[in-house]
């Protein structure tokens, strides 16, 4: 993506984005992932991110969805203290590995690791 759209954001690449954004929190609240399904190809594809710039800028944009969504569930008390905090803490040591990786590792290994993730998991989600 070249440095002058990045500064110049056109009325349709500001609506793009918007309606990006609610999707993404909208998938964020409902079924508590990140967003980043919504948010990685949406950057790759309508902004022309490169991929590792794609996931960094993703991740950014996850906090305040992740942040708002769980006031929510707090106020419902649905949140277990105790795997919550465990988790964080070892999400915290993978997301620093992740972010280290994320730069050593070729682009086709991780598409082809995500795709098998995401069908992996859609398996487990039908059974």
């Amino acid at each position: 993506m070249d440095k002058n759209r990045i500064k110049n954001f056109s009325r349709k690449d500001i609506l793009e984005l918007s309606i990006v954004g609610i999707l993404a929190g909208i998938i964020s609240g409902l079924f508590s992932t990140g967003g980043g399904m919504i948010l990685v190809p949406a950057f790759i594809y309508l902004l022309k991110l490169d991929n590792t710039k794609a996931r960094g800028t993703s991740v950014f944009c996850i906090l305040p969805m992740v942040v708002t969504s769980s006031f929510f569930y707090y106020k419902e008390n649905l949140i277990d203290w105790k795997v919550a905090i465990l988790c964080a803490i070892g999400g915290t040591i993978g997301g620093y590995i992740g972010a280290k990786l994320l730069k050593r590792l070729p682009e086709k290994i991780l598409k082809i690791a995500f795709t098998i993730f995401l069908i992996y998991a859609s398996y487990k989600m039908l059974i």
